[in-house]
């Protein structure tokens, strides 16, 4: 980031630094165990400082987790510009919510998601923090029902009401996400990537071929075709393709 005339860049980049520093904390030791001291320690600042920026460590949590929706929202725009179809798009979002990145360690927790289960602690107890995670759940249920309305006019979804798709195949997710969280031996990232796009399949009425296997992360190669069975929908409605 270029430093501006009036030094608001150079205070853009400390404030990211020390979000991406509470991200690495918190991931490593939890919301509860981590204090303000950690992530200055982490960014290499001063807690008067961090102090200054973020005034409370729930605001803290909150800001570092924006980033990191951010960061995904940024990576999930440009992966599925990519994609020629609306299923292939929806596969994609389902495949960044459950499965490790190809540089990742496939055995590991979805470090994302334990994140996700400390927001949901503090949301129970601090509303300021609930308010936030409402916005985050209302940002990916408009993100999921505008998909699933693509797909409806490209003639590749059947008829389902798209909120009320996008509120059921979100809290799908967000049940698998405590498993993959948890590391459970039943649940593994992989297991809750087909179970919900054979969920989404179904529902849709879209024929799904796997195209993600775990440590695959990222679009499959456009090879100029759609996946198969994509635009077959079973009510009736063919794709004009």
């Amino acid at each position: 980031m270029r430093q501006r005339a009036d030094g608001s860049g150079t205070a853009d980049q400390r404030r990211e630094q020390m979000l991406r520093a509470a991200l690495e904390v918190i991931v490593e030791r939890g919301y509860p165990d981590t204090r303000i001291a950690d992530v200055a320690q982490r960014a290499g600042t001063s807690p008067a400082l961090v102090i200054y920026y973020f005034k409370t460590k729930d605001q803290l949590l909150t800001e570092a987790i924006r980033l990191s929706e951010d960061t995904w929202y940024a990576t999930g725009t440009s992966r599925v510009a990519a994609i020629g179809t609306a299923a292939g798009r929806l596969e994609e979002l389902v495949a960044m919510s459950t499965l490790p990145e190809a540089d990742d360690d496939p055995d590991a927790p979805n470090t994302s998601w334990l994140l996700w289960l400390d927001l949901w602690t503090q949301a129970a107890r601090h509303p300021e923090v609930a308010a936030v995670r409402q916005k985050f759940d209302e940002r990916w249920r408009d993100t999921i029902a505008s998909l699933v309305v693509e797909g409806q006019e490209a003639g590749e979804f059947g008829p389902v009401n798209p909120a009320d798709f996008a509120v059921t195949l979100s809290a799908l997710l967000d049940g698998f996400a405590i498993q993959i969280a948890l590391e459970d031996p039943t649940v593994d990232a992989g297991r809750a990537y087909e179970l919900t796009m054979r969920f989404a399949a179904m529902e849709l009425g879209f024929t799904w071929v796997r195209h993600h296997r775990v440590g695959e992360q990222g679009p499959p190669p456009d090879t100029g075709k759609s996946p198969a069975g994509a635009g077959a929908v079973r009510n009736g409605v063919k794709a004009d393709r």
